[in-house]
């Protein structure tokens, strides 16, 4: 089933790619639907849940919803992408089926964007919440912290690479708008997987526009057991593995880059580090032949102790590895 808006073409497009999180979906949809800001489309993507989702985008009975259902489950990648070449508007922003944004958040961002045709993206600061969508405002504090948002002043950034790439302060799955003609939506490779959003960083940054840093919390990220992070640790080897090869496709995608040449020490340091994590799922996985070659690559960049560790472990009988 496919709703078509009859309007004009929408200025901005909202993204929401889901998979079986039906309760949370509405709180997403419904936080898209009452933006301030309302000349937009809302595009919802649905990768073949067990439990179809169409009931729930039709009892908004909304115009503006576009809805879209695969007939089989494309993985978590191609369907974000699909739901991203949909779109019409000048501008698109992605709003993950979990999180949610605050009523302001595209009236606040879209106006930098219109005022200033050299900018690629607008972004913001974001709160965290629990799976119950209380926000935790010590995680919240962290995570500000972490990412270089705390102390980041409003304004332009041109050019904002290292913002972007290193400190990671810029959010493309659920803090950012997006002038959607910076990037060819047909050329990201599907390596990319799960770390689609640093690789939209890379593609915007590269463009050689700026980004415009908006330093309110208008957009609410979910933190519970199906988030992404989550899955990557210790409980979800497969999980781990995934996102370790997506990890290391950018960041050798960034390092033979030579617009970036200035942060290539960075992205081999952080090269090597991916390298050691996905050491451990594989060898958490009981490879561990293929685990050790992976260890040895991280050593040749950098000695570290996790992955001497892991390195000497995969000498080990593989149930006692897979324990790391």
């Amino acid at each position: 089933m496919l709703q078509k808006n009859e309007n004009k073409q929408p200025l901005l497009s909202v993204i929401i790619p889901t998979y079986n999180r039906p309760e949370y979906l509405k709180q997403a949809i419904a936080s898209a639907v009452n933006q301030t800001f309302d000349d937009i489309e809302i595009i919802v993507s649905d990768n073949c849940s067990p439990q179809n989702p169409q009931a729930i985008v039709e009892s908004f009975n909304d115009s503006r919803i576009r809805f879209s259902r695969n007939s089989s489950n494309l993985g978590m990648f191609a369907n974000t992408i699909k739901a991203f070449r949909m779109a019409q508007g000048k501008y698109v922003a992605s709003l993950l089926d979990d999180d949610m944004w605050e009523k302001d958040f595209l009236a606040k961002l879209i106006p930098p964007l219109e005022a200033n045709p050299d900018l690629a993206l607008a972004f913001c600061d974001h709160y965290l919440m629990d799976a119950q969508g209380n926000i935790d405002d010590r995680l919240t504090q962290e995570c500000s912290q972490l990412y270089k948002r705390n102390h980041l002043q409003e304004g332009i950034y041109q050019p904002f690479s290292r913002i972007a790439l290193v400190d990671k302060s810029v959010s493309t799955a659920t803090a950012a708008v997006i002038r959607r003609n910076v990037i060819d939506w047909n050329a990201i490779p599907a390596e990319v997987g799960g770390s689609w959003d640093i690789y939209l960083n890379y593609l915007c940054s590269r463009s050689g526009l700026g980004a415009y840093y908006y330093p309110e919390k208008l957009t609410r990220y979910r933190v519970h057991e199906q988030t992404d992070t989550m899955l990557s640790g210790k409980r979800d080897p497969q999980a781990k593995i995934r996102k370790a090869q997506a990890d290391m496709f950018c960041y050798q995608q960034f390092m033979t880059d030579e617009r970036l040449s200035d942060l290539k020490p960075y992205f081999q340091q952080q090269w090597a580090h991916v390298s050691t994590t996905l050491g451990i799922g594989l060898m958490r996985s009981q490879r561990l032949k293929e685990a050790r070659a992976y260890f040895w690559s991280s050593l040749k960049e950098s000695i570290k102790l996790r992955t001497l560790a892991g390195l000497m472990l995969s000498f080990t009988p593989p149930k006692i590895a897979s324990k790391f």
